[in-house]
């Protein structure tokens, strides 16, 4: 009889529950109603929509078995070829091939798989294929007809859309896995606002998704990648589900602008102002921002008629960087409650090279303990301290094992992880790629509660290679990381400043 250890019985688990409890739930409601008159259609609708978690999931295993078991019979062919440079274009072609499969599971399934193309689509940790292909989905999810989302307007306001607008455009501005969002105007209002509409049914395909991506989290740590991805996927269906509640939203959208306005004398980043009884757990009303899409910069700038490599597209750019940089290294360290979802499709370039940031759907609260010993590793990356960067991995909670000079190694792996600077004559990093770090120290255990500033950092990184600037955020937050230190009495060390270059 074939041995079960405790992954297999979890994949098992993760892939079968949602089902099972769909199916149950099902068979319950049809007992319940086995007297009452039958209702073909309704029984049609009802065993059609237990159905689609099973179809689903049987195209997200298709797909991704597809497209793995294709990189490990490449592996096997390239291994066999001696010449350099054909092993290169081998990969390329590798590459190109499984960024098609990837994009067109991403756009088949939609939903929470959206999400998973924004996070790794970036050019500092995937091929540049997958990049290239991915980056275009940035609020690409189909978008919802207008008559379901006037019906959900009305539901939730409780008036005629009518009653409320003065203006609504049909068709909307963006549509991503959760919500779409329209340009309007209130009755009587003399600016333009924003109305952010949930998705209908969008909450039971993101879970089924999630729960697939476990299963196949847990093979790939078993199997492939030495990381506690299992972790990561469970802080990643805890956030996602926050982004349900568009009350929590608004109430993360006011707190963190009052925060950046009480803590500057101008804010460094644009926060949209919620109107406040124009907000319902599946709607959100709030102010219009004009800005160009940061994806967007370079068709702009080359609009303009301004060299992209110049002084002054240069100097944008480092403002943009050093605006959201700011912003971000005073929410985590100063605060520990900030906006995890910096992703291109979340920040606007204003006027004056202002930014503005949106979608406060993903925050995260960071605990008190968590929040210092991130400080702690901040100094400890910005100083070159390897013996620190030991020691706020314990602190925080990061296990790992290591064949090679334990210390140093810690360093460049907290360098890999939470800093934005690459290393000299490196273009991108692959954490997963065969001379990763990851191949030389297991991480066996990683706080799910530290993987939205893992995230973040892992963001403005790849927003900084689009750019085309290299720096380091821990140098840029290093003061604030001394001053959270401070309030406990951890004053040890860390001094100095730094500009972006």
């Amino acid at each position: 009889m074939p041995h079960f250890d405790y992954i297999h019985i979890n994949i098992i688990y993760h892939i079968t529950h949602p089902w099972l409890c769909g199916w149950l739930k099902q068979i319950t409601s049809w007992r319940n109603t086995m007297l009452a008159p039958l209702d073909l259609n309704n029984v049609k609708q009802k065993f059609s929509s237990q159905l689609h978690p099973w179809q689903r999931s049987f195209q997200f295993w298709v797909r991704v078995a597809d497209i793995y078991t294709g990189y490990k019979v490449f592996q096997v062919r390239v291994s066999l070829e001696k010449d350099v440079g054909k092993q290169e274009a081998m990969w390329e072609r590798q590459h190109q091939l499984a960024a098609d499969k990837i994009y067109n599971l991403c756009t088949h399934l939609g939903g929470f798989f959206l999400k998973i193309a924004q996070i790794i689509g970036k050019p500092d940790l995937a091929p540049a294929a997958w990049v290239k292909r991915l980056v275009t989905l940035c609020d690409q999810a189909p978008a919802t007809p207008f008559h379901s989302v006037k019906r959900v307007l009305e539901n939730e306001l409780g008036q005629d859309i009518d009653e409320v607008f003065e203006r609504f455009d049909l068709v909307p501005l963006g549509s991503a896995s959760i919500a779409q969002v329209h340009r309007a105007r209130l009755r009587g209002g003399k600016e333009d606002v924003v109305v952010k509409v949930q998705h209908p049914g969008v909450q039971d395909v993101m879970m089924t998704d999630i729960h697939n991506l476990q299963a196949f989290a847990l093979y790939m740590q078993k199997t492939d990648i030495k990381f506690d991805l299992y972790s990561v996927t469970k802080e990643m269906e805890k956030q996602i589900g926050y982004e349900f509640d568009f009350l929590r939203e608004a109430d993360a959208m006011q707190r963190i602008r009052k925060f950046l306005c009480k803590n500057n004398k101008r804010s460094p980043v644009l926060v949209p102002r919620v109107i406040r009884d124009m907000v319902t757990r599946r709607i959100l009303v709030m102010e219009y921002i004009d800005g160009v899409p940061i994806m967007n910069l370079g068709d702009e700038i080359a609009k303009r008629g301004i060299n992209p490599r110049g002084k002054v597209a240069t100097a944008a750019k480092q403002k943009i960087l050093k605006s959201l940089t700011l912003a971000y290294g005073q929410m985590i360290l100063k605060s520990g409650f900030f906006h995890a979802d910096p992703h291109p499709g979340n920040i606007l370039i204003c006027k004056g090279s202002e930014v503005a940031l949106l979608d406060y759907g993903q925050v995260k609260d960071l605990p008190e303990k968590l929040r210092f010993g991130y400080a702690n590793l901040v100094l400890a990356i910005a100083d070159g301290d390897s013996a620190r960067a030991s020691e706020s991995f314990r602190e925080l909670g990061i296990d790992t094992s290591s064949k090679c000079d334990i210390q140093q190694e810690m360093l460049q792996l907290a360098q890999r992880l939470f800093d934005t600077k690459l290393p000299p004559g490196v273009l991108m990093l692959q954490p997963f790629s065969e001379d990763s770090l990851l191949k030389k120290i297991s991480v066996e255990a990683f706080p799910e509660e530290l993987f939205s500033v893992l995230r973040t950092v892992q963001l403005l990184r790849g927003l900084s290679v689009g750019l085309g600037i290299n720096y380091s955020c821990a140098e840029q937050w290093r003061p604030f990381a001394k001053e959270a230190l401070s309030q406990v009495g951890r004053t040890k060390g860390g001094s100095g400043t730094s500009t972006l270059a």
